[in-house]
């Protein structure tokens, strides 16, 4: 169990209650949070100087031996890693064993394609305790465009054998009005996800309000460059907390593809380089949806079908 939080905090050599103060107020929570984040944001967030700043983290990284690890020492801290099941059994042999923590995993694709009802279902399926197959933690789902469906959820619930009212309970829901409001609510995750017991954090979608607010070319440096930065604090985060996270990505069409496909997801190489699976989703018929894994540091890529039902997400039962 951790010490008391300030406690915790003043462990690190140079930090009284003041300054541990500061920290936690800041959303600095953990020694871990403190030695992730980069100085100038400490310096900026807690009020401290640079210089301070600097020592602190410093200090933080040396208590987390945050140097050089050997590769078996880097593939037994990988064994704390937990795999989800999506609820489709051929997602999870395309993801090898599900949804990961300590990583990225965005689904990109048109309107329709499934991207939500994945998030919903994994909403509900990553309350099972690990033991079950789940990460047993809450979920907090980041809104942007307005299709969080809580009767969808009780249908999910529901139809999966859950308590529905504590299914509810454990998902928190927060609408995101514009990207300044994204990057706030992101900023506060280091504190809420270690007081809420958070292990899924979803956002839908990533990109939605910076393609609608950073309108022509001259904008695009400024849009990617604050894109990048955000997409780094969830990956901090993920590794701190052993979480997983979840975006959505919207797609654009590439006019020169004459022989490839011209579908791409958007947010360009940035959300390329910072997501760890990406897939891209596509309609079928009727409520059948396909998804390729298009790129991975480990897995091989790879298509699958899954079907849309009152259960979320599930099997298509007539693939092959």
């Amino acid at each position: 169990m951790a010490l008391e939080l300030n406690t915790e905090l003043e462990e690190i050599n140079g930090v009284g209650p003041s300054i541990a103060s500061k920290l936690k107020q800041a959303g600095f929570t953990t020694i871990e949070a403190v030695a992730v984040v980069p100085a100038r944001e400490l310096a900026e967030r807690a009020g401290l100087g640079r210089e301070t700043a600097e020592k602190v983290g410093i200090k933080a990284r040396e208590i987390i031996n945050a140097g050089f690890l050997t590769a078996g020492e880097l593939l037994e801290k990988r064994k704390t890693m937990m795999k989800c099941p999506t609820g489709a059994k051929e997602l999870d042999r395309l993801l090898g064993g599900g949804i990961e923590t300590q990583a990225i995993t965005e689904f990109a694709g048109e309107f329709g394609t499934g991207k939500t009802q994945i998030c919903l279902t994994l909403s509900v399926l990553s309350q099972l305790p690990p033991e079950k197959g789940g990460f047993g933690g809450r979920v907090l789902y980041l809104d942007t465009e307005g299709t969080f469906s809580p009767e969808r959820i009780y249908q999910i619930a529901e139809s999966r054998g859950f308590d529905v009212k504590n299914a509810m309970e454990n998902i928190k829901i927060a609408k995101v009005y514009n990207s300044d409001h994204l990057c706030i609510i992101i900023d506060s995750l280091f504190k809420v996800c270690q007081e809420e017991g958070v292990k899924l954090v979803v956002v839908d979608s990533i990109i939605s309000h910076f393609r609608g607010e950073y309108l022509g070319r001259e904008t695009l440096p400024e849009r990617q460059q604050k894109l990048n930065l955000y997409l780094h604090k969830l990956i901090r985060l993920a590794e701190v907390y052993n979480l997983a996270v979840i975006v959505t990505n919207q797609v654009h069409a590439k006019p020169d593809a004459f022989f490839s496909d011209p579908t791409n997801p958007t947010g360009g190489h940035v959300l390329a380089h910072a997501c760890t699976q990406r897939l891209l989703l596509k309609r079928s018929k009727g409520n059948i949806r396909t998804a390729a894994l298009i790129d991975s540091p480990y897995l091989p890529a790879g298509q699958i079908s899954f079907m849309i039902s009152e259960q979320g997400i599930e099997d298509n039962p007539s693939a092959p």
